[in-house]
């Protein structure tokens, strides 16, 4: 407490100079084109003599002064594209908060001929967002929005449909400010039409407190909001497509979206064996207040041609996503999805491990054959509710459950020492099911008109694991001393049962308090804890079935265990036209609790920890165009099941793990810069970023690999936090340039990145020491594209991609040559006749470096014809790797050095047909006010 008494001090002697009382009036606007649009992003000044305020409109077009201290005052505005706008108000009598009538500005025709009839796309920097105008991009009918993200400078689309803005990956899709099937991306980017929407939107988010409150801490995601022209909002479209093809491929989709004003529905249907995933089940939506501590990953989608994940897989998804606005004041949106998929992998992989003396390492060669089905459930809503113009509430309810179930198969031979050790059959099989519920809310207070805020969020999530597994291992070991002695053979079959249930809670209390019309303190108090209760049994036994009793096969856990923090902090807040900024800190104390439990042993974990954060964050505005924004944030990490249970656990023959109960958390402080420019409106676009990770107690592994008659190589695996920095630093730059009216497109860009990871690594049975293994990795990439696209009838884009991977490590026979790949590749498409188009992607990969330097050069080509009225129908054959050649190979450094290759979609052709059906009525819905009750835009 006496950490916080005097950072609140320290704070208020800093900044109270600036403090004076407040006693200002309150003024808001509209601004709108001729044709009745809203304008966002306009330059707004406020004129009371020799004072000047000054503000943005927000992306619904508001703009908001506070503080407004006489009667009489003049409002000036400038945006790109418009004559000027000025004009006197008067206050009316005896009140303090006035609402402009509509301000309609007048295009400027000459700006318009460089703007919009030029045809170069408008872009704007407005603060943390970029937003790209898609009106003037050349398009194909029948474009989805996909196709135009592909064509914004700054942000590409690989072939699996992942989507990356300004070097970070997009996380979340919202359209119209609203998450879109649970902000699931490639849902939304595969299959909205581009033609309906007016602007997307590229916004580094802080999460709803900051969108609420302005105050901006924390680590940012980029997020992707798509705005739908205001014309498409009553009306339907349907997309409907059907094929057929060799190698037993087949695929059926469907897309229905009707909107009425104020009701929007969207139903999607998929069935292919393409390896095109409709949603993705591997994460949630993070609702009014996300889960701390717990993250989950993105997984494969699919591209122009279908995805190429690893495997095969045949996938059948049905959601639904809605939108209600029962009133101004309440709305109500949502989305269920649910997916069932069955992949097959298969897989090789060539590990190399230190050998237990100077004499070599011991080599595996390994193959596998797997199968994995997973049935998902998704379901999430939220409620919004402006219950009076000063209070604003959102409760979001979620649920999801994975049932799953895998068979695999794997043959393995095992070198020490160059000479044969053992060979190695494992089958397998699990099921397991994932339940997952989470209520989150929050509230927001508007104290009074003159920034005094409160906010509060909450959030509690419960999961579960339940899993059982089968495991059969038969096992061929040779006589190191008689080659010609046969192999003696080890019968295993195993059985282990997991239980794990973990659950999370934490609320955040936020206080805002104004100082002058540009500044502001933040108090701040957030809790947060995780909870788990895990069991996991194993049971081993011979060929006979009688129990074994090797070391570490049989076992019976019992552990529970939870990690608490308590984060006190103050801020400073100040918001200039050009410069803003955050400082202060925080203090943070942390628990982890618990007790595990062993058949005949026990342990209690009992840790404290004490951290203090700074609070910083720094905006600048070059112009209009540039601005450059710096960011850091901490936060602390448990660590895991694994980790922490301090007894012996053997999942498989070759690998026992040992965990320490006497660890401490870890503490992540993340530093990122972010700079955007260029001259937008004649083509030229500029981005760089410049991320870096330290992470302090960061949790190694301790490693002891021991001689095993059976095994050649037994590791045991234990856990100590590092006193030494491990750390990792990421940049990234862009720079493009387009030419007449777009038709010629530059992109030029790439990034250098750098790993600092430790181990320790210990060759003795028993006692020895543990050297410590440092593994510097470096991946340097660099990417040049050109883009000739005189009409949407005709486009051609040759490119090349570069990477560089650069590995050492402090253990020099862990060395191996560094590796690289060249992707020289080829997209263009032409109309041979108005309805006929012939499309083709052509991409040639130069491995080295590698153990197995596959060099693979993958063809896809399409020829679509089109008819019917509006061209909604199509026929189009596909050919999807003609020289089926698709494969995926991959190498990581560190305990050891590991190539791995597996299957992916191979070459096959496709005949499909197509329909599509627009209507809609022209009449756009009547604009309401974006900000809830107690949000205001924010001062530019």
């Amino acid at each position: 407490m006496r950490y916080l008494k005097f950072v609140v001090a320290f704070m208020g002697l800093l900044f109270s100079v600036g403090a004076s009382a407040q006693t200002g009036k309150v003024l808001q606007g509209l601004l709108r084109d001729s044709l009745s649009r809203v304008v966002s992003g306009a330059s707004v000044k406020l004129i009371q003599g020799k004072d000047t305020l000054s503000t943005s409109s927000s992306v619904g077009g508001v703009f908001t002064f506070n503080e407004v201290k006489g009667n009489t005052f003049t409002v000036k505005i400038s945006s790109v594209g418009f004559e000027p706008f000025e004009k006197e108000f008067t206050f009316p009598q005896s009140e303090t908060k006035f609402m402009v009538p509509a301000i309609i500005l007048n295009g400027n025709p000459k700006m318009l001929e460089e703007v919009v009839v030029s045809g170069v796309l408008t872009v704007q920097v407005k603060g943390d967002t970029v937003e790209y105008t898609t009106k003037d991009l050349k398009l194909r009918e029948g474009s989805v929005a996909e196709d135009a993200l592909k064509k914004l400078q700054g942000v590409e689309v690989d072939n699996q449909g992942n989507v990356t803005a300004q070097g970070e990956a997009v996380t979340r899709v919202r359209i119209n400010g609203k998450d879109y099937f649970g902000g699931d991306v490639k849902t939304a980017t595969q299959n909205l039409p581009a033609n309906i929407i007016e602007k997307m939107q590229i916004v580094d988010d802080y999460g709803d407190m900051a969108n609420i409150t302005g105050n901006k801490t924390g680590e940012s995601t980029k997020v992707l909001n798509i705005q739908i022209d205001p014309k498409y909002n009553k009306g339907f479209m349907t997309t409907l497509r059907v094929g057929g093809g060799t190698n037993e491929r087949y695929q059926a989709t469907g897309m229905v979206m009707a909107m009425n004003n104020k009701t929007q529905i969207s139903i999607l249907g998929n069935l292919n064996n393409m390896n095109a995933d409709l949603f993705d089940f591997n994460a949630m939506g993070g609702g009014a207040r996300g889960r701390q501590g717990a993250a989950g990953g993105r997984g494969p989608g699919s591209g122009m041609f279908g995805g190429t994940p690893d495997g095969i897989t045949k996938t059948g998804s049905l959601g639904v996503n809605f939108r209600h606005d029962f009133s101004d004041k309440l709305k109500l949106y949502g989305s269920y999805s649910y997916g069932h998929n069955n992949n097959n992998t298969i897989a090789k992989t060539h590990t190399e491990n230190v050998g237990v003396d100077s004499k070599g390492n011991m080599i595996t060669d390994a193959e596998s054959n797997s199968t994995n089905i997973r049935a998902s459930h998704r379901f999430e809503a939220n409620l919004e509710w402006n219950i009076s113009p000063k209070d604003y509430l959102k409760i979001t309810p979620q649920f999801g459950f994975n049932n799953t179930r895998a068979d695999a198969w794997s043959h393995s031979e095992v070198l020490l020492n160059d000479r044969l050790n053992n060979t190695q059959d494992q089958t397998s099989w699990s099921k397991g099911n994932s339940p997952r519920y989470n209520i989150s809310g929050l509230y927001n207070r508007k104290l009074n008109d003159k920034g005094r805020n409160l906010f509060v969020n909450f959030n509690y999530d419960n999961g579960a694991t339940n899993s059982d597994v089968d495991q059969i291992l038969d096992q061929y070991v040779a006589d190191p001393a008689n080659r010609d002695e046969p192999l003696k053979n080890f019968y295993t079959r195993i059985n282990r049962e997991i239980e794990n249930k973990s659950w999370n809670a934490g609320s955040t209390v936020s206080y805002t308090e104004p100082l002058t019309l540009k500044s502001k303190l933040e108090f701040s108090y957030d809790f947060n804890t995780n909870d788990y209760d895990n069991r996991n049994t194993q049971i081993g036994r011979d060929s006979l079935g009688n129990i074994l009793t090797e070391k570490g096969t049989n076992y019976d856990y019992n552990y529970d265990y939870a990690f608490t923090t308590h984060r006190v902090g103050a801020s400073y807040i100040f918001s200039g036209e050009k410069l803003s900024y955050s400082l202060g800190a925080a203090v943070q104390p942390s628990l982890l609790r618990g007790n595990a439990y062993g058949q005949n042993e026990a342990a209690v974990i009992d840790r404290k920890n004490f951290n203090f954060v700074p609070i910083a964050r720094l905006e600048y505005k070059f112009s209009r165009q540039s601005n450059i924004t710096v960011n850091y944030s901490g936060r602390s990490n448990e660590p895991s099941v694994t980790q922490i249970l301090p007894f012996e656990v053997s999942t498989s023959q070759v690998m026992t793990t040992i965990g320490n109960e006497n660890l401490n958390p870890e503490f992540r402080h993340s530093l990122n810069a972010r700079y955007r420019a260029g001259d937008f409106q004649k083509g030229k676009t500029f981005f760089a970023m410049l991320r870096a990770d330290l992470t302090q107690d960061k949790i190694v592994s301790m490693v002891r690999r021991i001689p095993s008659e059976r095994n050649g190589i037994v590791q045991e695996v234990g856990y100590e936090n590092e006193s030494a920095p491990v750390y990792n630093i990421g940049s990234f730059y862009f720079m493009g340039r387009s030419l007449k009216n777009k038709t010629y497109t530059i992109n030029y860009g790439g990034g250098v990145n750098y790993s600092r990871n430790i181990s320790y690594l210990n060759v003795n049975a028993t006692g020895g020491t543990f050297d410590k293994l440092i593994t510097n990795n470096t991946v340097i990439s660099q990417m040049l594209s050109f883009r000739y696209n005189p009409s949407e009838k005709f486009e051609i884009a040759p490119g090349v991609r570069y990477a560089y991977n650069i590995s050492s490590t402090t253990l020099a026979r862990l060395n191996a040559a560094n590796t690289s790949k060249l992707t020289p590749n080829l997209i263009g498409s032409v109309n041979i006749t108005p309805t006929l188009v012939f499309g083709a992607d052509l991409s040639k990969e130069f491995n080295y470096g590698y153990q197995n330097n596959a060099n693979p050069f993958v063809i896809n080509s399409y020829v679509e014809q089109k008819f019917l009225k509006g061209q909604r129908g199509a026929f189009r054959l596909q050919a999807y790797d003609l020289l089926n050649q698709q494969v995926n190979i991959n190498r990581t450094v560190g305990e050891a050095l590991v190539d791995s290759q597996t299957n992916r979609l191979g070459r096959y052709f496709m005949l499909s047909f197509t329909f599509k059906l627009q209507k809609f009525s022209g009449i756009a819905p009547v604009e309401d006010n974006p900000f809830p009750a107690g949000m205001r835009p924010m001062r530019r």
